[in-house]
């Protein structure tokens, strides 16, 4: 990429994308049967170590289907970072349900556990924690509080795809969790997403709703509401291509932050650098900064130099409480104030080569200046 703009995200398809989608296109299978959707459910089922998975059309609608099997509806509230992409409560309202908002802690960006017990409520039914950026939450602390108050867990994993918690995978941690294949994601089917879960019954139902409601047993018969969350075979033909390269995919992300990290290191004073918790296994789906100057506005200045110099960055998702469906003008949550005030991501992508990486940070450099 050296030499043209660099862009905060590309997809590589330099897998088999190519040949699985033209043997959709020449057997006629686009739509939403074929042989790829069942291939790419087993294979990323047994990527997360788990018994089920589930695709469907996009990460929202995942988040979306798997709220209404759990049985979240009118009434109900979820606790929800505050710190996060507005898919996770969109979700939860999509439902007739209230998402409650949490803070988040500061060194991982991620949900505070032990700010949720203050928020539960005899109207709350579940807790959904968001891996942001890559890096898991802590998840044995949820998980307690959810069995100590009978709260269904469903880990938002749309950016963490291969993190991992305690040296297991996402995605099998609580009752159900949600994945994205959008285009910027570690492995994308341009969009898709996918549902992962060990409980035969909540799967079912998740199979149940995604298609319309049609009884498996019976064509054209439905018992249910259902919606049309179906994955196309063409997508879940790029989704199995992908993930035959997770490995190189995981890799190029653990190069880049690696890259991000030596050159940036010695200016601790400017920069706040990502951490990793000791049981945590990253997988930088960005490569996510703080900006030291706490000046309001430093970090917008910063990346607008850097767009200036043919770099692009992106802030640090806002906060829910400040947005305009969820507004909460006396709410409380100064961690995650702090962080998407002075939070910056990086281009994180396997298309950066060393020199991209140079000129990305000498433009950082020069902008902090």
């Amino acid at each position: 990429m050296t030499g043209s703009r660099i862009s905060v995200a590309a997809p590589d398809l330099g897998g088999r994308e190519l040949e699985y989608v033209t043997e959709c296109m020449t057997t006629g299978w686009i739509s939403s049967n074929g042989r790829f959707i069942a291939e790419f459910e087993a294979a990323f089922a047994a990527f997360c170590d788990v018994k089920h998975a589930v695709a469907v059309s996009n990460g929202t609608v995942a988040l979306h289907v798997a709220l209404v099997a759990l049985g979240v509806g009118p009434g109900d509230e979820v606790l929800v970072p505050d710190l996060t992409y507005i898919a996770s409560a969109n979700a939860v309202r999509y439902c007739g349900a209230e998402p409650i908002f949490i803070d988040n802690d500061r060194r991982t960006f991620n949900l505070d556990p032990e700010a949720l017990e203050a928020k539960i409520t005899p109207k709350t039914k579940g807790i959904i924690p968001v891996h942001l950026y890559g890096h898991p939450v802590d998840m044995d602390a949820v998980l307690d509080i959810a069995r100590r108050h009978g709260l269904f867990v469903l880990e938002d994993a749309a950016e963490a795809i291969g993190a991992t918690y305690k040296g297991r995978r996402v995605g099998g941690l609580g009752n159900c969790a949600t994945f994205s294949f959008f285009g910027n994601k570690i492995i994308t089917t341009g969009e898709g997403g996918m549902v992962t879960t060990n409980d035969d019954d909540l799967a079912r139902q998740l199979r149940l709703l995604k298609g319309q409601g049609m009884d498996p047993e019976r064509r054209y018969w439905f018992p249910v509401v259902g919606y049309n969350y179906r994955m196309t075979n063409i997508a879940a033909a790029i989704g199995l291509a992908q993930l035959e390269r997770i490995d190189f995919h995981l890799a190029e992300r653990k190069r880049v932050a690696e890259g991000y990290q030596r050159r940036l290191s010695k200016f601790s004073e400017r920069l706040t650098l990502p951490l990793t918790e000791s049981w945590a296994g990253h997988v930088f789906w960005m490569y996510t900064i703080l900006i030291n100057n706490p000046e309001t506005g430093a970090r917008d200045q910063v990346i607008s130099a850097m767009d200036l110099a043919g770099i692009e960055t992106r802030p640090v998702f806002y906060p829910m409480h400040v947005m305009p469906p969820y507004a909460e003008p006396k709410g409380l949550y100064p961690n995650a104030n702090w962080c998407a005030e002075r939070g910056l991501n990086l281009p994180t992508h396997g298309g950066l080569s060393d020199q991209d990486l140079d000129q990305v940070v000498e433009a950082l450099i020069k902008a902090l200046r």
